[in-house]
């Protein structure tokens, strides 16, 4: 009885002292205002989803109503106006975010490249900042993001209607188109439903509410070719969607490099809503075109296009600012909602019907600027922040929240401080980079590079394959100033006013090229960005033999496969 009574003493001795140690430390938090718990992190990334489509953006289409859920977020917390990818497309993009790093670094500068699990850095680090982390849905990074607590991600693009999934607790052995999903898991409905679906069963099932969360929610919608789910039918069927001022007319928007030596080869560089690309268009593609009148004039055609087009993409993305809407009710109605730092954007920006383009990959505004929106009502004031910013500081600004410093393998910046006073500092971004990569691949885009700042955008068009060191099409520049021409309408490169400003923006590029990893002497094309970097007049008359060259390969090259075409009137 004596042994037990000192026993209990004891342990009441070493409760209280446990406890007092705990007041102490409690008192100390509350001295220093510190917030102990850290934020949850709710990265949500739509493909394709372009902020001319958000009505937070004030485009030609935000009195259409698209996102009011997204708007929402945007009322709440900061519209960032000058965020930009490095690269536009799949990914590229989403290798970057993960990274923190450039395409040249990374290794994932064209659609074909693998991200292994030791690159996965988003993952690993906020795993060490102890934080509970999972990806659902569109991943496209073609290894398994195996660095993740949970996952339940689509195959390659994945598909619209009854996806299936790589998942960590899938069960079944799955054979779906190219791939061969050991363990997988299938849904039925349409694909942002379900990955609505699945990102609600995580919430509920398998999230640990003892640590804080980092969620990558990713919707396939609205990728091309914009299958919607059939509830939306009836959604803008009876509204005529606004048209881009310069579809019709493309004015003075590229050069040689875009169009060709006297405009030659405008048929057959960048893919098209009207006719103008005989090869991929918005009248030989997709569902809307099955429905086109094709007696009617091709002006009448080329808006029937757009208005089909435009309608099945505004209905993917009402699909999905509807089913975020559900992700956001339940955070709200379970106490998560004010200490989630949820950030929305898209893999990269699209063109909707601008310069009469279709898709992404240039590097042109529509296409290099992403949508990127943050709430969190803790640290950040609602505005609009101009800074700019780059894909590779999301990673750098979401390990930020999570009070991780940048690790120094990360070409990226966080950008935190800004989103929380609205103010740049000396060392904020003044610049962003670009390449394009995949010279000539799908949609028919050359390869090039670009720095753009607030004010103005440089462009070289280097024309080469990744693994070669002579131009397919036409070498050349372009420079627009944003200021007066927003829309890109008007290249001044040749104009002598620039000479010196335009001097200035080469020396930068060569800069950012050099700190990006870019300059490798490993890239064959890199012979051809020096060869023709001056521009002088021979480089200019070099220029205009591979577009004559390049006019005669491509006509060939269709006349031979479709010889119906010769006699066509494109």
């Amino acid at each position: 009885m004596k042994n037990n009574l000192s026993i209990k003493k004891t342990s009441n001795f070493f409760l209280i002292f446990i406890c007092a140690v705990c007041g102490l430390v409690s008192c100390k938090s509350n001295e220093k205002n510190q917030v102990v718990k850290k934020p949850n992190i709710l990265f949500v990334m739509s493909d394709d989803h372009t902020s001319q489509a958000i009505g937070a953006y004030g485009s030609r289409l935000a009195k259409l109503n698209p996102t009011p859920t997204i708007d929402a977020l945007a009322t709440e917390g900061v519209v960032m106006t000058n965020a930009s990818c490095q690269n536009a497309i799949c990914t590229p993009s989403r290798a970057s975010i993960m990274t923190g790093q450039s395409s040249a670094v990374n290794g994932c500068p064209t659609l074909a490249e693998h991200l292994p699990k030791d690159k996965q850095y988003l993952a690993l680090e906020m795993k060490k900042a102890g934080y509970q982390t999972a990806v659902i849905g569109k991943w496209h990074l073609h290894e398994l993001p195996e660095t993740f607590d949970y996952y339940k991600v689509l195959p390659g693009q994945g598909a619209y209607f009854n996806p299936v999934f790589y998942d960590i607790d899938g069960k079944e052995s799955i054979k779906w188109r190219k791939y061969t999903i050991e363990k997988g898991s299938r849904m039925k409905g349409h694909s942002s439903d379900c990955i609505a679906d699945s990102a609600l069963e995580w919430f509920q099932e398998k999230r640990n509410p003892n640590e804080p969360f980092f969620l990558k929610l990713h919707f396939k919608a609205p990728h091309d070719l914009f299958d919607y789910a059939p509830r939306y039918e009836t959604y803008l069927a009876d509204v005529d969607i606004p048209e881009p001022a310069n579809m019709r007319d493309r004015k003075k928007n590229g050069s040689i490099a875009t169009r060709g030596y006297n405009n030659e080869l405008e048929q057959y560089i960048g893919t098209s809503i009207g006719k103008r690309n005989p090869r991929r268009n918005y009248t030989n593609s997709g569902a809307w075109s099955k429905k086109l009148d094709f007696s009617k004039s091709d002006a009448e055609i080329h808006g029937d296009a757009y208005q089909g087009y435009m309608k099945a993409y505004l209905r993917c993305v009402k699909g999905v600012d509807d089913n975020l809407k559900r992700v956001i009710d339940y955070l709200k109605e379970n106490d998560l909602y004010d200490n989630t730092v949820i950030i929305y954007t898209g893999d990269q920006g699209f063109y909707l019907g601008e310069h009469d383009y279709m898709d992404k990959r240039w590097a042109y505004e529509e296409s290099m600027k992403m949508p990127f929106i943050v709430r969190y009502p803790k640290t950040i004031k609602p505005g609009e922040i101009d800074a700019i910013v780059e894909n590779i500081d999301y990673a750098p600004t979401m390990l930020d929240f999570a009070g991780v410093a940048t690790p120094n393998y990360m070409h990226g910046k966080s950008f935190k401080s800004i989103l929380e006073t609205g103010k740049e500092s000396e060392n904020s971004k003044k610049a962003a980079y670009y390449h394009y990569w995949m010279h000539m691949a799908s949609h028919d885009n050359p390869g090039h590079i670009a720095i753009r700042t607030k004010q103005y955008k440089l462009i070289q068009f280097y024309g080469t394959k990744m693994n070669e060191d002579k131009p397919q099409t036409p070498p050349g520049w372009e420079f627009y100033d944003l200021k007066n021409d927003p829309s890109e309408d008007n290249n001044i490169y040749d104009n002598p006013v620039y000479k010196t400003v335009i001097s200035d923006f080469k020396k930068q590029l060569k800069q950012l090229r050099k700190e990006y990893g870019e300059d490798n002497p490993k890239f064959p094309f890199n012979k051809v960005i020096d060869e023709y970097w001056d521009y002088d007049d021979a480089a200019k008359q070099k220029a205009i033999k591979i577009s004559h060259e390049y006019l005669k390969t491509v006509q060939s090259n269709i006349y031979v496969n479709n010889p119906e075409k010769k006699n066509r009137k494109h």
